[in-house]
């Protein structure tokens, strides 16, 4: 199981990333603006050094802006990562616009993720593209009436005898039940929110536990 925390919030960072149960840190404009981040106006020297010193393996950040930028913008940001000791991850929208550069931007030899999949047919593109992973918006899909889990069904059989994997990296969890439903399809890569998290870590019941046998050593 590999996990990673969506958020470009710090805060959330320091809280969550000393579990020590994220492989690494996922962001986007969205995520940025939630946080009270201009995207546009991210040190990204900064934000990815942050990343590392939390103890982040890889870290994903997605283009913007101009198509015609995202070669360079991708190919800072692979520089920042190297410099740094973490692995920087860029996400490509799967629209027409960003599919065309895609060829160039694996070009520089880093890994690429297509995001914003709500359909399985979206696979074929990414593995076309040869794209390291695929983000399907599995809570996003639900309530657009879509029926996500048929869709990541069909995605984790593409993988199967497949000479190239597109690692399937499910986003938009909405909770804990959805991961472990998808967990059992043989999905095993997720990114969740700070609120997710929280849910995957606590349980009443092993709190309780835990609270009985530190009262039985105090009374002791």
């Amino acid at each position: 199981m590999t996990l990673y925390l969506d958020s470009a919030d710090f805060n959330s960072w320091d809280e969550l990333m000393p579990l020590g149960i994220f492989k690494g840190i996922t962001t986007n404009p969205i995520l940025a603006a939630k946080a009270g981040l201009d995207y546009k106006k991210i040190n990204w020297a900064d934000m990815v050094k942050r990343a590392s010193d939390h103890g982040a393996f890889e870290f994903y950040a997605q283009v913007y802006g101009s198509s015609d930028t995202y070669i360079d913008w991708a190919g800072e940001l692979y520089e920042i990562g190297k410099k740094n000791g973490i692995e920087t991850i860029i996400k490509i929208p799967l629209v027409e616009t960003a599919i065309q550069q895609v060829a160039s931007i694996k070009s520089l030899g880093g890994r690429i993720l297509m995001t914003a999949c709500y359909d399985a047919k979206q696979m074929l593109i990414a593995k076309s593209l040869k794209a390291d992973f695929i983000a399907p918006y599995f809570g996003r899909m639900n309530e657009a009436g879509i029926d996500a889990l048929h869709h990541l069904s069909l995605m984790a059989e593409m993988n199967k005898n497949s000479p190239h994997k597109c690692e399937v990296l499910v986003a938009s969890i909405r909770d804990v039940e959805q991961m472990i439903i998808l967990s059992k399809l043989g999905h095993n890569k997720f990114t969740i929110s700070p609120s997710v998290a929280k849910e995957l870590i606590d349980q009443k019941n092993t709190i309780q536990a835990y609270n009985e046998f530190e009262n039985s050593v105090l009374k002791s």
